[in-house]
């Protein structure tokens, strides 16, 4: 599969206009010089609309459209909930997170616990965060969409690498997070358009002439498995997706982990003009991510049947065997300069992501690691030249990376959530704790973070000889069995065969045990380390009670349909 030169000017047309559009946002006033505030946190300027695009965006990338098609192909809509139950977690945040983080004025997740649990707690886990974002996040990012690009135009994995790094520096690297933010509703625009078409033409395929509504009602009856979000015990993906634990178990605590207190997606609701601003602009990421599974999932629920026969050229083993390049396939089959519109989509999609990933890690590096214990006290137009040296870094690291971590074939998008799983208990409990239990402390929290990690690698461990050999394997699942396993068996699991959704769910409340038990028994925190929710107004707009009312309704209707 190739471009057309009609093709290759639609998405020459939109990086140039990204381009140009980038440096025009970012400009600023005669003799004024960015300060670290309008680098990181855009200026407290943000309006709603420009923070709900850009949540999007940064979260919609490579492990999305490529890995979601994948397993459309795979599971089907079941894979969903990563998308649906998001939405519901974002109106949650907006409520009870967003107001103490706006009132204490932070620039990065570390900075609140370090008012919370002391500078030690902060340096480790910002530490611990340009790490995961740099050697996780941005190599699945790089390799995901170069593996479309590949697919698409037949360039190398690390040419195609190459191109995305570059493209996302140029356009982020003066503006900052201005810069992405504003751009990010031309990317979410041109990302919708370009999903709607890749649905609308592959399903009208299935359809075979007779419109993209009768291709759907085809392929709810062809493969209605595909069309459940609770699958039962004996699906072949189960393990992936363990039916009611999908609503009671783990998939809440990487939510929360990803929406609430992850850098480089709550960075936006930071930049805010104010607490109703942000709040509206999780709201209205919340309605936009009822859309991604339509323009995602169901494309690849559609390559499945046309590959089961054969048709349209789809081979059903060879996706099978590879379903992340069943997206790069369905691009194969769009005409002359629809291809071009889905390819600048995802191009979009995968940068606005890159970009935002970068931004945080130069944040967190500039804000927490360099300005308290490399160089203090130095004037803000040098801290915004190290994040951009930072950014510039990262890039390259992760570049390296990707082929190493990311080669052998495995999904991308469970990848990145095996891996994200390690450390989301951890994560989500500190802050709990931290939020909620005036009795948390610095003991606590180092306790319960080191769990997280470690539970996490033993549990892992016992449940994957392949990956960790069989010897360390069966060595780790007897000391855990008994142990454990009485527990795990009202649940009809044990720690050899138990699903990582449930494994973070098991994993979480351990963390809080332990998180409590620590602080008990260990020094109280200072009078003024607990956050006061007293003189904290959480109450919230008509308009976003609307809207949340609205979004709650559309996500029973979403679950009650398909059961």
């Amino acid at each position: 599969m190739s471009l057309s030169t009609f093709d290759l000017i639609i998405v020459a047309i939109y990086a140039m206009a990204l381009l140009s559009i980038a440096l025009w946002v970012s400009r600023e006033p005669s003799g004024h010089a960015k300060d670290t505030q309008d680098y990181f946190l855009a200026g407290k300027s943000l309006p709603w609309w420009a923070i709900g695009a850009s949540l999007i965006a940064a979260n919609i990338s490579a492990e999305q459209i490529i890995g979601q098609s994948g397993q459309g192909f795979v599971v089907g809509l079941a894979i969903a909930a990563y998308e649906w139950q998001a939405a519901l977690v974002l109106l949650v945040v907006a409520v009870f997170f967003l107001p103490v983080f706006l009132k204490r004025g932070i620039y990065t997740m570390p900075q609140f616990l370090e008012t919370r649990f002391g500078p030690g707690v902060k340096t480790i886990m910002a530490i611990f965060w340009i790490f995961l974002f740099t050697a996780v996040n941005l190599t699945t990012v790089l390799y995901g969409g170069a593996l479309a690009i590949q697919a698409v135009t037949g360039l190398g994995v690390f040419t195609g690498m190459t191109m995305l790094a570059v493209f996302a520096l140029v356009y982020s690297l003066y503006g900052g997070l201005k810069a992405v933010a504003l751009t990010d509703m031309i990317q979410v625009v041109i990302l919708i358009f370009g999903g709607l078409a890749i649905t609308h033409v592959v399903l009208g395929m299935v359809g075979g002439g007779n419109g993209p509504l009768a291709g759907l009602s085809t392929l709810t009856t062809a493969l209605p498995g595909h069309f459940e979000m609770i699958l039962d015990r004996d699906h072949p993906q189960y393990s992936q997706l363990p039916g009611i634990w999908t609503l009671l178990g783990g998939l809440w605590v990487l939510h929360f982990s990803y929406w609430g207190f992850n850098q480089y997606i709550i960075q936006r609701a930071l930049g805010a003009e104010s607490l109703p601003v942000a709040q509206r602009g999780l709201a209205f990421a919340a309605l936009l991510k009822f859309l991604i599974p339509l323009i995602v999932v169901i494309p690849g629920i559609a390559a499945l049947w046309l590959a089961q026969d054969g048709l349209a050229g789809l081979s059903y083993d060879a996706l099978s065997q590879k379903p992340d390049s069943t997206y790069g396939a369905l691009m194969a089959l769009m005409p002359v300069g629809i291809r071009g519109l889905i390819f600048a989509a995802l191009i979009a999609a995968i940068v606005s992501s890159l970009a935002s990933m970068i931004n945080s890690i130069s944040t967190i590096f500039t804000m927490d690691i360099y300005r308290d214990y490399v160089r203090t006290g130095s004037d803000e137009q040098h801290y915004v030249m190290i994040g951009r040296i930072t950014a510039i870094v990262a890039m390259m690291i992760a570049l390296f990376l990707a082929i190493p971590l990311l080669g052998a074939g495995d999904s991308i998008f469970q990848a990145i959530q095996e891996y994200t799983g390690f450390v989301a208990p951890g994560i989500v409990a500190v802050f709990l704790l931290g939020f909620f239990w005036k009795r948390a402390n610095t003991t606590g929290a180092f306790a319960l973070l080191v769990s997280s990690v470690v539970l996490s690698f033993l549990f892992f461990a016992a449940a994957s000889p392949d990956a960790v050999g069989s010897g360390l394997s069966n060595g780790v699942a007897g000391a855990l069995a008994p142990v454990f396993n009485p527990l795990l068996g009202l649940a009809d699991f044990s720690v050899t065969d138990m699903p990582f959704v449930v494994r973070i769910w098991f994993i979480f409340l351990i963390c809080l045990l332990v998180g409590v038990v620590a602080s008990l028994v260990s020094t109280p925190p200072r009078p003024e380390q607990p956050v006061d929710l007293s003189d904290i107004n959480f109450d919230t707009t008509t308009g976003f009670k609307i809207s949340a009312a609205f979004i709650i309704a559309i996500l029973i209707g979403l679950y009650a349909l398909l059961w």
